[in-house]
């Protein structure tokens, strides 16, 4: 299921419980007021150009979500987008995200892991993605969630000689300038 813009913000509640029983593990361990910047930035991602949430539930309730929106051309600098910025370059960065749609979040409960619940969120939320451009980031650490991508066909983005970041920049498997 799709929810497009603000619709999702009758679900905060329930997928601030899915980020928190997600990225609270290693590798991530987000502390409690990280979990709690999830759910109070979600209105305000709700309203960014592009925005949809893509969600796979279950009688037990929301199994897993992806979040994302359109990049803008004015590329962010806040979070990681400047390790993304400075391991592309502007052109890059240009060429092959702005005008994408962004995977922002992508959190599946471990429960509902190895049962295709990632994959099809990912289907789901690219499925419109403006001419298949989509991309998304994860940490190098999270050594499975990158196994994961790359098994699923995101290809990485190569680092301009050095200049590589605690971050992996992948595009989407029908991305047109993978």
């Amino acid at each position: 299921m799709i929810c497009y813009g603000q619709a999702v913000l009758d679900l905060v509640d329930e997928l601030v419980d899915a980020y928190a029983d997600v990225f609270s593990a290693p590798p991530w361990n987000e502390d409690e007021e990280t979990i709690r910047q999830f759910g109070s930035r979600l209105p305000v991602d709700a309203r960014r150009r592009g925005f949809r949430t893509a969600l796979a539930q279950s009688p037990t309730g929301i199994d897993g979500f992806a979040t994302g929106w359109l990049t803008p051309a004015a590329f962010p600098k806040n979070r990681a987008y400047s390790q993304v910025a400075a391991q592309l370059g502007p052109g890059r960065v240009k060429e092959l995200l702005i005008g994408a749609l962004e995977i922002d979040e992508l959190a599946v409960r471990p429960y509902a892991r190895g049962r295709g619940t990632g994959r099809a969120l990912l289907t789901e939320i690219t499925a419109d993605a403006p001419d298949r451009r989509a991309w998304l980031l994860t940490s190098r650490l999270a050594r499975d969630t990158v196994a994961t991508y790359r098994r699923l066909g995101w290809h990485e983005v190569a680092a301009l000689p050095g200049t590589e970041t605690g971050v992996i920049v992948f595009l989407a498997p029908e991305h047109p300038s993978r």
